[in-house]
């Protein structure tokens, strides 16, 4: 009895010590309260005297700041004539930040300074870096940064050595812009220290510079865990042709590729393909008749891959034909890959939705595509994406047409959709909204970034679940 009461004490005593490790918040939480204070720490930096030419008032520092670390690229002022190098740099810092996200980059640093991380942490990591095992969650944050910087590097030099000298003399400005433009490319963020972009005169006509920039953002817009998918599978093939000239064996191995990457780059090359090839026949004599030969070409590949939330541009979109712009709309809703740079509902939400009312069409009960079977849950998700995309993105609409109720229905509705989708790209207002709707427009980034359902699981607790069964009915659609 006394053993009974002295073990019940000391599991008394010892209760607060055990749970004393756990986070306070969840990783939703976490996720989206880092963004939150790397925006106004952000915005607080660009406010430094030294950061600016003539100073920056707060809605504009916050909207810039929002707009770097949400890797969009809207401006409200000049980046290239407003910001000093300084406060070009602190951007630049932003963008990679946002890029790879903040909680990536704190949990791994944390890991080294701290000697280690906790359990928990471990799986909030492995929920981000789409990680199948937990002890991978470090080595696949390490492949992460390694990836992001080594083709940044190699995007920084292709694009130095494709610069005109007589543009820019100095060898050390001509480093800064190859690097700034490449972070910027890569996280997909559209921000470039030229006062009109690559529609600047003297670099508009430079195919091989643009053709370099989409390399770099499809990259970027492709994902982590596709890259480094993709990456393993190229390795395979060139074991497997090796061993079989050597040894006249046959290695093969099934499925490294997943259907999620299947899924993905089917879906990528499908977009950047149709929308190179309707703007190319649409615009030919429009925003594309200064162009002649290859030059229309890649123009017109840069003006389709630039909405999938990259947000450089190479012309000008509000000298398009009504339509195209609907495609250019079509293509910023739709973005880039999951876990990547870019924003958007995503390709596999959209692939999803696309299989569903196809496998809908033929009486299908469930989706299949490539031998493989797509999960309920995921499913789920997609339109729960696609569904709350539309309600904010309405939301951001109905705002700013009350605050700023003179500008065109057209010209929000592209700010907005280029703002949720963290694009970029804008019909020219941006600059002209007032500060109600700057805020708004702010507000459409960070949930864009971050994403509505990542909000909705930070504040609804989780439910357990039951182990009983309501019975099933159906409901008229239509």
């Amino acid at each position: 009895m006394r053993w009974a009461v002295i073990l019940k004490l000391i599991r008394e005593f010892t209760r607060p010590r055990l749970s004393y490790k756990r986070s306070l918040l969840n990783p939703a939480q976490l996720f989206i309260i880092s963004f939150m204070g790397l925006i106004v720490i952000g915005a607080l930096l660009l406010m430094l005297p030294k950061a600016t030419y003539g100073g920056i008032n707060f809605v504009d520092a916050l909207f810039t700041s929002t707009s770097a670390v949400c890797v969009t690229g809207l401006i409200v002022v000049d980046t290239s004539s407003f910001f000093t190098p300084l406060g070009q740099t602190l951007i630049m810092l932003l963008i990679q930040a946002g890029g790879l996200g903040i909680l990536t980059f704190a949990s791994y640093f944390s890991y080294f300074f701290k000697g280690g991380s906790t359990y928990e942490n471990q799986l909030a990591l492995s929920d981000m870096t789409n990680s199948e095992k937990i002890g991978e969650v470090f080595t696949t944050v390490k492949r992460i940064l390694t990836i992001t910087f080594l083709i940044e590097f190699i995007g920084a030099v292709l694009i130095f050595f494709n610069l005109d000298k007589a543009l820019i003399p100095s060898f050390s400005e001509r480093i800064y812009f190859s690097v700034f433009h490449s972070i910027s490319a890569f996280c997909n963020a559209g921000f470039s220290t030229l006062p009109n972009g690559m529609m600047e005169t003297s670099y508009v006509y430079n195919y091989p510079l643009q053709f370099i920039i989409v390399v770099i953002f499809v990259f970027g817009g492709l994902g982590f865990p596709i890259v480094i998918n993709s990456v393993r599978y190229i390795k395979h093939l060139i074991a497997r042709y090796i061993l079989w000239f050597v040894e006249k064996k046959n290695n093969y191995r099934p499925w490294i590729l997943t259907l999620s990457n299947k899924i993905n780059l089917l879906t990528t090359g499908i977009l950047i393909v149709l929308g190179t090839v309707i703007i190319y026949i649409k615009e030919y004599y429009n925003v594309l008749g200064n162009h002649a030969g290859v030059g229309k070409i890649i123009t017109a590949l840069f003006a389709a891959t630039t909405p999938r939330t990259a947000g450089f541009n190479s012309i000008d979109f509000s000298q398009m034909h009504f339509s195209s712009i609907i495609i250019i709309i079509f293509l910023m809703w739709v973005g880039a890959s999951p876990a990547s740079t870019g924003g958007g509902i995503k390709t596999s939400t959209f692939a999803i939705a696309t299989l569903n009312y196809l496998s809908l069409a033929k009486g299908k009960r469930k989706i299949e595509i490539f031998r493989r079977e797509v999960a309920d849950i995921s499913v789920r998700r997609a339109f729960a994406v696609m569904s709350l995309s539309l309600l904010v993105i309405g939301s951001s609409v109905f705002l700013i047409s009350h605050y700023d109720n003179h500008i065109p229905l057209l010209d929000i509705a592209f700010e907005s959709f280029s703002a949720y989708s963290t694009v970029g790209l804008s019909l020219g207002i941006t600059g002209d909204l007032s500060n109600e709707s700057k805020m708004v427009l702010l507000a459409t980034m960070l949930i864009g970034r971050v994403s509505m359902l990542t909000i909705l699981i930070a504040f609804f607790k989780k439910v357990k679940q039951a182990n009983y069964h309501y019975p099933s009915d159906e409901i008229l659609i239509n």
